[in-house]
């Protein structure tokens, strides 16, 4: 629950349609599991939101840093037409009632912003990329242009993904954050090779763009050490 209007939540792997590496409860059209199998998951989903599945607005995801305002002509537009404003898309904000914003992840972190003044939310996708190039703080920017929505504000969720023991990464990545301006000590172990919190990471751009630290709620689950219930594409090799 994050305020009033709003509600965060992360669905699992359990109970759905998929197999193999999208099994079970997979919900995302672009990863080339089964169709049948998704729109079997997306309409249970949506059945136990209490929602129309033409209410659930999930992007086709790039790990860039463009996002799309959901209005409420969209969900009269039709589905090819849908399909094409949420292609390359990785951050969706509405603040039409009753519409599920989404973004998909199997180790990348998803962040979900609430502005509780103007009934806003914003779904951003953050992956490794996307954090890089600051996506949190131009989703939070964004939202300041179309609703006028204040950061200090905001409730920010920052959902299950890879955690900082299980995110390896290559020097050229490390550089990349580096470069990116990040305090490499605050963010950064180095094992065997180097590791980056993405946790970490995103909540650090999400205080520097002004939410206050106890609106941001870190949920603390690695995808990667509970394959049983979230998806890895590091370890289920999707």
């Amino acid at each position: 629950d994050m305020g009033p209007g709003a509600v965060a939540f992360s669905s699992t792997r359990k109970g759905g349609c998929s197999t193999g590496v999208h099994g079970e409860f997979n919900v995302n059209q672009y990863c080339g599991d089964n169709p049948e199998a998704v729109a079997q998951n997306r309409k249970a989903l949506c059945a136990e939101l209490g929602i129309d599945e033409g209410r659930l607005v999930v992007p086709h995801q790039v790990h860039g840093t463009v996002e799309r305002q959901i209005a409420a002509d969209f969900l009269h537009l039709p589905e090819s037409v849908r399909q094409m404003i949420l292609e390359g898309v990785d951050a969706v904000m509405t603040d039409v009632p009753y519409v599920c914003i989404g973004v998909s992840t199997a180790d990348c972190i998803p962040i979900l912003l609430y502005d509780a003044v103007h009934h806003a939310c914003c779904a951003v996708h953050a992956g490794w990329r996307g954090t890089v190039q600051s996506i949190a703080a131009k989703a939070i920017a964004a939202m300041q242009l179309t609703y006028d929505t204040r950061p200090a504000t905001l409730h920010a969720c920052i959902g299950p993904g890879i955690s900082l023991e299980h995110f390896e990464v290559g020097d050229e990545v490390y550089r990349a954050f580096a470069g990116a301006g990040f305090d490499m000590d605050k963010i950064s172990r180095r094992y065997e090779k180097w590791h980056i919190d993405l946790w970490k990471c995103n909540r650090i751009q999400l205080e520097s763009a002004g939410v206050a630290p106890q609106n941001i709620h870190v949920a603390g689950v690695c995808t990667y050490s509970r394959t049983d219930e979230y998806f890895s594409a590091r370890r289920l090799g999707q």
